[in-house]
């Protein structure tokens, strides 16, 4: 399988300049599907720009001086997706990747003391062997909690890199949503009204400003204020 693909066929998500070169970076296989992840390479060479080339994306890694989501990495084709946090503890730099109102994966700037946790919707729910709710989360982590009080839906905030649930923060009327795909991606909407569908389809979540889209698009980012820096455009 190659390494590459070309520029003009990267997923849309993809703040890239598409006609630049013929070839660029593929994410490698990981949490994150292709459309929802940017390749390591493509984040710290193009869109942070502190290097030029991969070589030197690279020398970064070999130098472990990258930090996602608190773990050291050394695969430069690892992918970046949404909430992963993003440091260089020698530059005390620390970026969070959000999706922005075009619909691109975008990192925004935090503070070093907001870099020690992250945010994670809850996808899934399993009972393990033993009685214990296995929660699988969005970016492909698995939690084990003795008692479930969390819903499908409902996000985590968890401390990274050693998993310890921080917070919660549930779907629900009143609830602060990032709106992740659809015609309103990128903006930020106080939740109105879930209508549960008993069909196949998702749910649909109502927000106050009369805008509505499926479960699946919202991403619950706080109780009444947004727990995370959002990119400017982002409408609250």
């Amino acid at each position: 399988m190659s390494n590459e693909m070309k520029r003009l066929t990267a997923p849309r998500s993809w703040p890239i300049k598409r006609k630049a070169h013929l070839w660029i970076t593929k994410p490698s296989p990981g949490a994150h599907a292709l459309e929802d992840s940017v390749p390591v390479t493509v984040v710290v060479r193009d869109l942070l720009k502190i290097c030029n080339t991969a070589a030197e994306v690279k020398t970064i890694l070999s130098n472990r001086d990258m930090l996602v989501d608190g773990k050291i990495v050394n695969d430069s084709r690892k992918g970046i997706g949404l909430m992963d946090v993003i440091s260089f503890p020698k530059a005390n730099s620390h970026y969070r990747m959000v999706v922005n109102v075009r619909g691109k994966l975008t990192l925004v700037a935090i503070p070093e003391e907001k870099s020690s946790w992250k945010l994670c919707r809850i996808d899934n729910k399993t009972i393990v062997p033993g009685g214990k709710t296995q929660l699988n989360l969005h970016d492909g982590r698995n939690i084990l909690v003795e008692k479930d009080e969390y819903k499908t839906g409902d996000v985590l905030k968890i401390e990274v890199p050693t998993q310890k649930i921080l917070g919660a923060y549930k779907m629900e009327q009143g609830s602060m949503a990032l709106i992740t795909s659809g015609s309103s991606v990128g903006r930020a909407e106080v939740i109105d009204e879930i209508i549960v569908r008993r069909l196949s389809s998702d749910n649909i979540v109502n927000f106050k400003n009369g805008s509505s889209t499926t479960r699946g698009n919202v991403f619950v980012i706080g109780n009444k204020v947004p727990e995370i820096e959002l990119p400017e455009e982002a409408a609250i």
